[in-house]
């Protein structure tokens, strides 16, 4: 399939997917949000064990959503706007198999929301990250409020959310919005390194493990807790957990 604003690079079973559109510093318009959706709904997940996500260039992972195209919407219209994001970062959270972010600049508005969508992120040393909307009179749109809160907490989520003020890469990885800081040349090597570390482990075992922490956010305890102990039995069921197993008990 043929995208005019992504870049699919297959290295082996993992897929790295570079949103490109340069002018704009690769801010979210409908036209890119459709085409990263068609992307997750046709990826082929049994041939594709890990996915990443970045942007093009050296400046910028996603500086935002498209102001041009969001200050002409109406309420109705915005509400749309955001419902749309909102499903497109929520196939990706929900996707089966594990998504990295290599966040290699500003990570903005709708930019920071689509990195918090992926299971995993890692930026460049001059990544920053930010929920600036309310600057513009908006709030954060492609469900910010909700992801924040839930990985750095609710004080720090209501300040960044609240003043609209930008951090710096060290911030980030101090208050556990990233995993780790590499230089820039390095994030795409390390990216694919961490990926490859992550697919040679069982691929059924990895879906579940995902399935019940996103759980964790959707159920109450007692619901995640019993999720997991279904999900944990089925593995058992698996050709991985018999071959995995036998292989660590004759070493």
């Amino acid at each position: 399939m043929n995208y005019n604003f992504l870049k699919i690079e297959q290295r082996d079973t993992i897929c790295i997917c570079t949103i490109s559109a340069p002018k704009s510093l690769n801010a979210l318009n409908s036209a890119i949000l459709n085409e990263m959706e068609q992307f997750i709904d046709h990826i082929d997940t049994q041939s594709t064990r890990a996915l990443i996500i970045t942007g093009d260039g050296e400046k910028s992972f996603v500086a935002g959503a498209d102001i041009s195209e969001m200050a002409t919407l109406n309420a109705t219209q915005g509400e749309a706007f955001g419902q749309r994001g909102s499903r497109v970062f929520r196939k990706i959270e929900t996707l089966s198999i594990p998504v990295i972010a290599a966040v290699n600049g500003y990570a903005l508005g709708g930019g920071c929301e689509l990195a918090m969508a992926c299971d995993i992120r890692i930026c460049s040393a001059n990544a920053r990250f930010g929920q600036p909307e309310v600057g513009l009179g908006i709030i954060p749109g492609f469900s910010g409020t909700v992801r924040l809160a839930r990985l750095v907490g609710m004080g720090i989520a209501k300040q960044l959310i609240y003043t609209g003020k930008p951090i710096k890469a060290d911030e980030a990885l101090r208050i556990g919005l990233v995993n780790a800081v590499y230089e820039q040349p390095q994030l795409i090597d390390e990216a694919v390194q961490l990926a490859q570390a992550i697919v040679a482990n069982a691929p059924i075992a990895l879906a579940y493990a995902k399935e019940c922490i996103n759980a964790e956010y959707d159920l109450p305890a007692d619901d995640a807790i019993a999720y997991e102990n279904r999900l944990f039995g089925q593995c058992f069921s698996t050709d991985d957990q018999k071959s995995r197993m036998a292989a660590f008990l004759k070493k």
